[in-house]
Parts: C-alpha cells; structure tokens; sequence
C-alpha cells in the first residue's frame, strides 16, 4: 500500500492496523531501564497503604510521584 492510500484510510477514520507492523514498534523516550532503589521501611510501609488504597502495585505509586514531581520540576 502506498503512503496515500495509508493517509486516506486513515483520514476517513478507517483502521489500518492491518497494514502496520507492530512487532517492532517503539514509543520514544518510554524505553524500560531497571534501577534500584533503598526505602527506609517507613515509606515502604507508607507505599503499600497508599497502593492499597488504590489498588494499585507499588511500583506504580513510585512512578506516578515520581513523574509528577519531574513534570512540575520542568515547569519551574
């Protein structure tokens, strides 16, 4: 299929997912890096409650904070 074709499809809202490849698709910047990281218990302990509160991983509350706090950093 050609480029056009590709844009028309999509310009009327069509799916053309059939015509992608997204075996080897990436998002830029979103790349997974393993670090680790040493809690005092009382914030693992604090991190649990809240992740439980909302029913979430842990891990999840780290990277939510986390974000928010760069996201208002690169904003001052």
């Amino acid at each position: 299929m050609k480029a056009k074709e590709l844009d028309k499809k999509f310009d009327e809202e069509k799916s053309i997912l059939d015509h992608l490849d997204l075996s080897k698709a990436r998002r830029p910047n979103q790349e997974q890096k393993r670090v680790n990281v040493d809690f005092p218990l009382w914030m693992i302990q604090s991190l649990d409650k809240e992740a439980k509160r909302l029913g979430v991983p842990r891990q999840s509350i780290i990277k939510i904070w986390l974000a928010e706090r760069l996201n208002k950093s690169a904003t001052i």
